[in-house]
């Protein structure tokens, strides 16, 4: 039986259509996903897919191997990954399968899947579905299929949260022509704004630029189109539209670190458990910020699956990481979900003069790197690490260690780890001054180049 195992990664499956996963693989993974399943006594599970070219091919797959092992399936079809995730809710089906690869490029795609219906499985799990696919360990059964359109219960759903002021705002908006293509536009259409929208038909081949917020580069028409038309604010949105990029009022990207401020000070004295949630990448300023506010500051690891684990195992009233993903608890279900992540900041926007940079008022000063990549196989990039902790264990440097290693000075850090969606090692530095980041920055730059030779 061939099947790629480095597919299986730490978050979800992820690989390129028609090399890593076909038609017999998608149903493999369906068989497999649908035994654990009956295992753990359930029978019945959701299916979505976002709008990437292979996937209404790869969900047919899916669900024959899933009716086959015995489970009923309950069809949400073209769906955002905040949707399906509403869906576990609304339906109360805890479990299911999004097809999506997120922000990976057009040619791939993936599986994010739940046992529990509150959060993807990661780590062990991901890694026991080739297990059991390798073992054939599979059950038998004839289960059935049902549709269900839930588009208008999730956009009432959002909508019915949030409460604008008086402040009519100007906003513009970029789905990327990715999955948020089907509802952004009923949505901000149906609040007291004016919008920019940006890239809002749905297609695939993603003409206009990648729907990866993350990257400023996927930004430049965003911030044209704020500067242009005077907009009060940008937000951007990533392929399944479980993320969120934000552009200020001058055309500046605002690091979701600094997203997380301007939540926290608006919410810090209205939740009782005064915790936050971040990953290891996020900025020290957030930290400070956090401190200021007598809010106690959790750091954690990157990653979709094990920042919602841990959200929900804490009842973090906010939380986030870096890379876009934000899961508000507070008055929400939890999920990350891009869109109604953009609109909390419009309507914090709403009830106040202030323009989205001056939210940001009194904050330290750092000077950091965007995230930065080295494409190394995914065979060797664990051991790579292993080599950047025990060095910084012989320099004698403060690390830690909960995801891959972030080495921290009294006057900046550096986070070296391994990439768990792709084959990389993804690094960022940060310092209190520009020189000091240069210094960092080429210390670890000139360590991994000798380690990766």
């Amino acid at each position: 039986m061939k099947i790629n195992k480095l597919m299986f990664r730490e978050y979800d499956i992820r690989g390129i259509y028609n090399e890593d996963i076909d038609e017999e693989v998608s149903y493999l993974i369906g068989r497999a996903f649908a035994s654990n399943l009956k295992r753990l006594g359930k029978s019945k599970t959701i299916v979505g897919y976002d709008n990437r070219a292979s996937s209404t091919t790869i969900e047919k797959s899916l669900i024959k191997g899933i009716t086959e092992s015995g489970v009923d399936v309950v069809r949400l079809g073209l769906v955002t990954t905040p949707m399906y995730y509403f869906a576990w809710d609304y339906l109360n089906i805890k479990s299911g399968i999004m097809i999506t690869a997120s922000h990976n490029p057009k040619e791939y795609n993936g599986f994010k899947f739940s046992y529990n219906g509150l959060h993807n499985a990661c780590g062990n799990d991901v890694y026991n579905l080739y297990d059991v696919i390798i073992n054939k360990d599979f059950t038998k059964g004839n289960g059935k299929i049902e549709e269900k359109n839930i588009k208008k219960d999730y956009i009432n759903y959002i909508l019915k949260d949030i409460k604008l002021g008086n402040r009519k705002l100007k906003v513009a908006y970029d789905c990327g022509n990715g999955t948020t293509s089907i509802v952004a536009k009923e949505i901000f259409d149906t609040l007291n704004i004016d919008t920019i929208p940006l890239f809002i038909d749905s297609d695939p081949n993603f003409p206009n630029h990648h729907p990866d917020p993350l990257n400023e580069d996927n930004l430049k028409q965003l911030k044209e189109a704020v500067l242009q038309n005077k907009a009060d604010l940008g937000v951007a949105f990533d392929g399944d539209g479980d993320r969120v990029g934000v552009v200020d009022e001058n055309g500046q990207m605002i690091a979701i670190d600094k997203y997380m401020i301007i939540i926290w000070r608006d919410i810090y004295n209205k939740v009782d458990n005064k915790k936050a949630l971040f990953d290891v990448k996020c900025s020290k300023v957030l930290e400070d910020e956090l401190t200021k506010l007598g809010i106690e500051a959790v750091c954690y690891r990157t990653g979709n699956s094990y920042m919602k684990q841990k959200s929900v195992a804490e009842n973090f009233p906010f939380g986030g990481e870096l890379s876009g993903h934000v899961f508000f608890r507070d008055r929400f279900n939890g999920n990350d979900d891009g869109i109604y992540a953009a609109l909390r900041l419009i309507e914090i926007l709403s009830k106040t003069t202030k323009t989205t940079s001056q939210l940001l008022e009194g904050i330290n000063t750092y000077y950091n790197t965007n995230e930065l990549k080295i494409k190394v196989d995914d065979t060797i990039k664990f051991k790579i690490i292993d080599k950047v902790k025990d060095y910084c264990k012989n320099k004698n440097y403060k690390i830690i260690t909960i995801d891959g290693v972030k080495a921290i000075f009294k006057d900046g850090s550096a986070i070296v780890r391994a990439s768990n969606t792709g084959p990389n090692i993804t690094m960022r530095y940060e310092a209190t001054t520009p020189k000091r980041l240069q210094e960092i920055e080429e210390e670890f730059t000139n360590l991994l180049n000798d380690l990766i030779k």
